[in-house]
């Protein structure tokens, strides 16, 4: 498996493990694949983006970006600002668990934004989430 690949499954895990969560957004609408349209509410663990963090030889370290989006419909952005801090506190609270292959050596939200959607009915945020991952040796 991937370092993104095991991100992805231990943010989905950590955000259907957390009832204050899952309080705003069933786990049912916590997807880790496309959903067009995304179900209201809804967190969708989008785009990654992994960058080498090796600074040794051995290029064990990788830097990994993954992109969360919320969606709610609402007129204001009040709603998936609330999910968004839900999230951003659920990811926060203990290291990621990355299975056998990978170490979580630091983990953050780096950014997050709110904005209204063209529609003109739902409210979208955008959260990153940057995981510094290091290959276990066997």
């Amino acid at each position: 498996m991937s370092a993104d690949l095991a991100i992805q499954v231990a943010i989905r895990a950590r955000l259907v493990a957390t009832s204050a969560v899952t309080d705003l957004v069933p786990a049912s609408n916590i997807l880790d694949r496309n959903a067009t349209p995304a179900p209201r509410p809804s967190i969708v663990i989008g785009e990654a983006q992994v960058v080498d963090e090796g600074r040794s030889i051995a290029r064990t370290r990788e830097r990994v970006f993954h992109t969360i989006h919320v969606w709610k419909t609402e007129l204001s952005r009040e709603g998936v600002k609330e999910i968004m801090a839900a999230a951003r506190a659920a990811i926060r609270s203990a290291r990621l668990d990355l299975g056998a292959q990978y170490h979580c050596v630091d983990w953050r939200v780096s950014s997050a934004r709110a904005m209204s959607d063209p529609d003109g009915e739902s409210s979208h945020g955008v959260m990153v989430v940057d995981v510094l991952a290091e290959e276990v040796s066997a």
